[in-house]
């Protein structure tokens, strides 16, 4: 029994003693033995993340809208900082002391081993001469990058911006994205965010104790490539879309330009604009604090964010569901008088016209003839109630695409504002409402706001005689050049083919005699609507919509100024040179004329408050019917 104790306590010393012994000797490797830090330092394997180049943008016609430049990471492994001249690294990088305590402190908070990026996106200018000392900066290594460029920095709303990937976007996305990763935020950057991104690709370097590359590590076996995201081919159109964007310069509003036959936005301006090039680089934080503290708002999405009562423009809609419904032909006449009485309001013209025909009355944009047809709409004898004419109308008018995102390939479309018979049940009371209590409907006005967007796209259905296909941005996706199929699907509005001939002829006659006269391109048909669109806030907004050629369209298009009052003076003739630049690669007005509407500022006042988004924004009109006068 005494011998079984003996062995026992011989065998467990043993291994006791030979446990020290391992322990001692790894103490001594590790921290008392410099030689062997040495020669772990001197091959060290780093993994170097390959970020691949993200996919080009480019215009219907080829040419470059957004493309790729280098830039450089400066990393750091706070474990490996040592015998570092702060002053010069400092001086190197353009910081003060005070910053590279703070960043390092908060690389070395994330991890004392890993690698964190202690100043991002370094321009190639100024990695140059960083690069000549980077050797001398034991713990600092250099991660290459690209950033996006704009060569001609214009559709910034349209093609949005990238940033740093968050912690709440690395969970949301079950960890595809890693922190350093860039992402669309906005734009068609977000929207193709799948597409433009490509996938990282990783390179194993073996980098000796100055950080001087050695080599691949087993000759790259375990490395990956980086592949390039997908370009993407816009369906935007350069050269209108930089007259446009010169055009608006200080002024609020809109531009929308669509191919009618195929749902390709020709142009997307929204003004007030900014430099996507603010949105890239080392300053991009403090530029966007600038851009979101501005009154003026460019970066809300005018076109497709933005309400406004559709005012006259809103009229061939009107003639059509009319004729449509058979309450309207084109010899259809009825009496001006200067205004259309409702109760003890009137609903005022412009002009005293004689009784008109409905293509006089588009072209004189008469009031009172379309409160009438509004009127015969709604109240037909075949309806039991105010109610079931008023959800007939509104469904006609659904079908134009008012009242619903249309779909574009852009995040955050609003649907415009297309009232309920609810609605009105609550404003006025169950049963107690009729056709005269919502009459300012049937001139564009009260409580239906539509977006830019939805505006232009109603020219493109007019243009093709009842159907439209979805607006949308990017009309092919990488070198297989593929095409959503949801943007082939062509979009019927109901109304019958020779329905749209008078109403055309008389969106002609605006153009040709009418208020817009000053819009007429040479050797070129456009029909079109101005409209003056009353502003509770202000003074009223400028409208114009139409398309061109009359047969055969190639281009729709709707301008919306704000506070800029009559549509025929600056909406109209701005509307008129992005078409004749579409259609024949010149504009041949006067240059002057031209220059001037560049010029000339119609930005609104600043209070000592910033400027309201009721202008832009319009969710429910505070006038009156008595109040209401619809201009052309």
């Amino acid at each position: 029994m005494n011998n079984f104790f003996v062995r026992k306590y011989t065998i467990q010393g043993i291994f006791i003693f030979s446990a020290f012994l391992l322990l001692s000797r790894l103490f001594y490797i590790q921290l008392i033995d410099e030689r062997y830090i040495f020669s772990a330092n001197n091959n060290v394997l780093r993994k170097i993340i390959v970020y691949p180049s993200r996919g080009v943008i480019l215009d219907r016609k080829g040419k470059v809208l957004v493309q790729n430049e280098p830039v450089y990471d400066v990393m750091v492994i706070p474990n490996e900082v040592a015998d570092l001249d702060t002053n010069m690294f400092c001086e190197s990088l353009g910081i003060t002391k005070q910053m590279f305590l703070i960043k390092l402190q908060k690389a070395r908070k994330n991890s004392p081993y890993k690698a964190y990026p202690f100043e991002k996106q370094i321009s190639a200018r100024d990695y140059a001469s960083f690069q000549e000392r980077l050797f001398e900066f034991k713990g600092f290594f250099v991660q290459n990058r690209s950033v996006r460029y704009y060569p001609d920095s214009i559709a910034a709303q349209f093609l949005g911006y990238i940033g740093e990937v968050t912690d709440h976007l690395i969970k949301q996305t079950g960890g595809f994205y890693r922190q350093g990763d860039y992402i669309g935020i906005s734009g068609v950057e977000r929207a193709y965010e799948k597409d433009l991104r490509g996938q990282r690709g990783v390179q194993n370097i073996m980098v000796d104790a100055l950080n001087r590359p050695q080599g691949s590590f087993a000759r790259g076996k375990y490395d990956t490539l980086a592949i390039a995201g997908e370009h993407l081919i816009s369906s935007l159109d350069r050269d209108i879309q930089l007259l446009g964007e010169q055009l608006m310069k200080n002024k609020i509003g809109s531009i929308v330009a669509i191919e009618p036959s195929t749902g390709e936005i020709l142009a997307f301006i929204s003004s007030t604009a900014y430099d996507p090039n603010l949105m890239v680089g080392r300053l991009r934080g403090e530029n966007y604090k600038k851009l979101v503290n501005d009154p003026y708002k460019p970066m809300f999405i005018r076109p497709i964010q933005a309400y406004y009562p559709p005012g006259s423009m809103f009229k061939p809609v009107e003639a059509l569901i009319g004729l449509e419904e058979g309450v309207l032909s084109p010899t259809t006449r009825f009496s001006c008088g200067g205004g259309y009485r409702v109760g003890n309001h009137v609903v005022k013209c412009e002009h005293v016209h004689p009784p008109l025909d409905l293509l006089n009355g588009i072209a004189e944009s008469c009031n009172p003839y379309f409160c009438a047809t509004f009127r015969h709409i709604i109240d037909q004898p075949k309806f039991s109630s105010v109610r079931e004419g008023y959800l007939n109308w509104r469904k006609r008018v659904s079908a134009f695409g008012i009242g619903q995102p249309l779909g574009i390939d852009l995040p955050n479309e609003k649907k415009g504002i297309l009232p309920t018979d609810i609605y009105y049940d609550k404003i006025f009371g169950i049963g107690r409402w009729r056709s005269s209590s919502i009459i300012s409907l049937g001139i564009g006005q009260g409580e239906l706001s539509i977006t830019p967007l939805q505006m232009a796209n109603i020219m493109a259905i007019i243009a093709n005689r009842g159907y439209y296909y979805t607006p949308h941005l990017i009309k092919a996706i990488g070198e297989k050049k593929i095409i959503k199929p949801a943007y082939n699907i062509r979009h019927e509005v109901g109304i019958r083919f020779e329905n749209f001939i008078p109403v055309i002829e008389g969106m002609q006659q605006v153009v040709e005699h009418g208020t817009a006269y000053r819009a007429k391109i040479k050797n070129i048909i456009m029909c079109g609507k101005t409209g003056t669109v009353q502003n509770p806030h202000g003074k009223s907004h400028s409208v114009f919509a139409a398309f061109a050629p009359k047969d055969n369209p190639k281009i729709a298009i709707a301008v919306v100024i704000e506070n800029a009052g009559y549509g025929a003076t600056y909406a109209a003739p701005i509307a008129s040179y992005l078409v004749e630049q579409y259609l024949t690669g010149k504009v041949t007005k006067p240059k002057g004329e031209i220059d001037w509407l560049k010029k000339i500022n119609l930005m609104p006042a600043l209070t000592t408050k910033k400027l309201s988004k009721k202008d832009s924004i319009n969710l429910q009109q505070e006038n009156k019917v008595s109040k209401i006068t619809t201009k052309r």
